[in-house]
């Protein structure tokens, strides 16, 4: 009886015990302070993604021009990623796109579409998911601030294990029964956990939280916590501390305690609901940036989804490209040009203070005046 379940099960083992050798034998952190010359891909994905990436773009070849011409930095554009041509190749990532992100240093990539159950389009797996898992982008980080709300917090989400590392390949039992899969690793929850806390001693933060379901969720869940303590005895003046997902995603909206929180560190399900949510008590969704870093290889992007019906109804032109133009300082962060990033960031943080803003509803500004106000901005903070 069952025994084709249980022939698929015992496949997907195997795959995660060759990936955890893959594991052991992850290659040596890349140093941009080094290299002669950084290629960064950029990959407007679909929907709204192209037109918001554009404009991320264009701030970037404004605050990266004397680097441009001297060859130290090259943009270059990849094409492909779109929802159609997946379907075409019944890929989440079409292999000629793979191989022209892979001969990049990093990637700022736009919002992608995935299938949903009852959409009538092929089971592809989510391209973040599949650019995480090919590129072996083990850490999605994401920064959440908001002054006027007392928060500072980054979170370190696991992005290769959990619910989505075997996401599409569940099992129907039959008609009554439908079993899925989560994965964790010692080897990928101990290079999380211990990422967050260098993070912190580096920062100089003085808290981190685990979250996680480990008093329902024994094996996976409790295996995760157990790690994240065992790291934790490292760091002496580092305080560490765990919460349940229910009960931190409660505490996010608590007024009175949320500002205590620091670096928060999650499985990747929990982390994904988490940081969806302080985007939003942030501002929205469309005001994140997010980072996902392994060794070799990182990529940036927008948050969000990639809104098909704003296209539908062509008002693509008024998508908010601020998510996106984050995770572009986000990337200049993490190749080493942080006066650039600063400056950047401090000319959004004056436009949006000043009212300047993506609005469809006004019609006030598109998403290509808004990246032209930044690069003023950017100028008169040069000229002072």
């Amino acid at each position: 009886m069952f025994e084709k379940e249980k022939e698929l099960f015992g496949e997907l083992l195997i795959r995660q015990i060759e990936r955890i050798d893959k594991i052991k034998l992850s290659e040596e952190i890349t140093d941009y302070k080094n290299k002669k010359k950084i290629i960064i891909g950029i990959c407007g994905g679909d929907g709204i993604g192209p037109i918001i990436t554009l404009q991320a773009k264009k701030i970037l070849e404004y605050a990266l021009k004397e680097e441009l011409e001297q060859g130290k930095i090259i943009l270059k554009d990849i094409t492909g990623l779109t929802i159609e041509e997946r379907i075409k190749e019944n890929s989440a990532i079409p292999k000629k796109v793979l191989k022209q992100i892979k001969e990049c240093d990093v990637i700022l990539k736009g919002p992608t579409t995935t299938p949903r159950k009852g959409d009538n389009l092929p089971n592809i797996e989510s391209a973040n998911v599949a650019m995480r898992k090919e590129l072996d982008l083990f850490a999605n980080v994401r920064p959440i601030k908001n002054s006027k709300l007392n928060i500072d917090w980054t979170f370190f989400r696991e992005n290769t294990e959990g619910g989505y590392a075997v996401g599409k390949e569940g099992i129907n039992i039959n008609e009554d029964l439908s079993v899925d899969f989560t994965i964790t690793t010692k080897q990928g929850s101990e290079r999380i956990i211990r990422s967050a806390f260098e993070y912190a001693r580096k920062n100089n933060k003085t808290r981190v939280t685990a979250v996680t379901k480990a008093n329902v969720i024994k094996t996976t869940d409790g295996k995760f916590l157990d790690i994240f303590y065992k790291i934790a005895s490292e760091y002496k003046n580092i305080e560490a501390d765990d919460w349940y997902i229910d009960i931190m995603s409660a505490k996010l909206l608590d007024k009175e305690r949320r500002s205590n929180f620091q670096v928060i560190v999650a499985p990747n399900l929990y982390g994904d609901i988490l940081t969806d949510e302080a985007a939003e008590i942030q501002g929205g969704v469309g005001t994140a940036g997010s980072a996902n870093i392994g060794n070799k290889y990182a990529m940036f992007e927008a948050i969000h989804g990639s809104a098909p019906r704003m296209v539908e109804e062509k008002r693509e032109k008024y998508a908010n490209p601020t998510s996106i133009i984050k995770a572009a300082i986000l990337l200049l962060e993490h190749i080493g040009y942080n006066k650039k990033a600063k400056v950047i960031e401090t000319a959004l943080e004056n436009c949006l203070n000043n009212g300047i803003r993506v609005n469809s509803r006004d019609k006030a500004y598109t998403n290509e005046v808004f990246a032209e106000k930044i690069i003023e901005e950017i100028q008169d903070i040069e000229r002072k």
